[in-house]
């Protein structure tokens, strides 16, 4: 038997034992507080109940042609939860034709108590959080509940929290593409190092470095301000980035406004590409290392500063050892273990 069949079965001998003790008995004030918090721990408790119900034929008499179902749900709203007698109890007080009318309308109205628990344990602010990650040189594409899109590059890690209020993604490392789906009521909070963003529905890239966040709108708009000590709480001063556009943020240093981006640069990676212009050594080679599991060492300290242009495979090293050997006073040793660039 499965784990989820197991638990499955034990709920179900929960809502035997309940029933029984329901109908043989009226229960005292604390059995029916115990019994609603069994209710509520989960919506599988009430399907549980009420399936045994329904086999048990206890139901048939719910449906009294005399009260409408709309007068009954205002009956029922209305009634204290200590006054709610569980399915089941009246059975054995059913004398007369006022006592039957009575056990229809506690029944209906238990059940309808039943239902309405589990509709307000989903409907209230329970957090559903999920994880993703990818792996040294490895990409994902993932669909989120709200049919938002997340495109995570090589050693990325988020974590997405969903509730009825708020769609939040913290990304504790690496670099993701947002395409974020519509909704009026929700708006999506990415918190990325010191940056926090709040989207409606746009295209945006975010890649958290080691001492700032770089944010790039491809579709749509966004407000980035600094991220909060709880994430996901309102930005008090924000940056207003359009398509098109980007914002670098440190630690408390918030941009006076967005740049014009290097939309082909920041998102090369999506095509497994490197693209580089007037850059240093040092950080193409940091860029290469990201997706390589033998790392590409620069040996030479005065070669970090050395400034290079160009665009490669992010899995074709060979044209990227190739382009340095033409590099003048430049030697690179290809070993089985390390890719080392020194002076001549």
């Amino acid at each position: 038997m499965s784990a989820g069949n197991s638990v499955r079965t034990s709920i179900a001998q929960e809502a035997s034992e309940w029933f029984v003790a329901n109908r043989d008995g009226t229960p005292d004030a604390i059995q029916r507080s115990t019994f609603a918090a069994w209710l509520k721990t989960s919506p599988q408790h009430v399907e549980e109940y009420l399936g045994i119900a329904l086999m048990a034929q206890e139901l048939r008499a719910a449906a009294d042609p005399e009260l409408s179902l709309e007068a009954l749900l205002a009956q029922a709203r209305t009634a204290e939860q200590a006054d709610v007698i569980p399915i089941g109890i009246a059975r054995a007080r059913t004398a007369g034709p006022a006592r039957k009318a009575a056990w229809r309308f506690v029944a209906a109205a238990a059940m309808l108590a039943a239902v309405a628990v589990a509709a307000l344990w989903w409907r209230s602010e329970r957090v559903s959080t999920m994880q993703y990650a990818t792996r040294h040189g490895e990409q994902l594409m993932q669909r989120l509940a709200d049919n938002s899109v997340l495109r995570l590059d090589t050693d990325t890690a988020v974590t997405v929290r969903f509730s009825r209020g708020q769609r939040l993604v913290e990304v504790q490392k690496g670099q993701v593409l947002f395409e974020v789906a519509h909704e009026a009521r929700r708006a999506f909070h990415v918190v990325a190092g010191p940056a926090d963003v709040v989207a409606i529905g746009t295209r945006f890239d975010v890649r958290l470095q080691q001492d700032s966040t770089l944010v790039s709108v491809l579709e749509g708009r966004i407000a980035v301000g600094l991220a909060a000590a709880q994430p996901g709480t309102a930005v008090k001063s924000t940056v207003l980035v359009g398509a098109g556009e980007q914002v670098q943020v440190a630690a408390n240093q918030l941009p006076a406004q967005a740049v014009p981006a290097q939309i082909q640069r920041n998102t090369a990676w999506l095509r497994r590409q490197i693209v580089f212009e007037q850059e240093p050594l040092a950080s193409v080679v940091a860029e290469f290392n990201r997706y390589r599991e033998t790392p590409i060492e620069i040996e030479t300290p005065a070669l970090r500063a050395l400034v290079i242009s160009g665009t490669f495979s992010a899995d074709d090293t060979e044209s990227f050892v190739a382009f340095l050997r033409t590099l003048e006073g430049v030697r690179v040793e290809v070993t089985p273990s390390h890719i080392r660039v020194r002076r001549m």
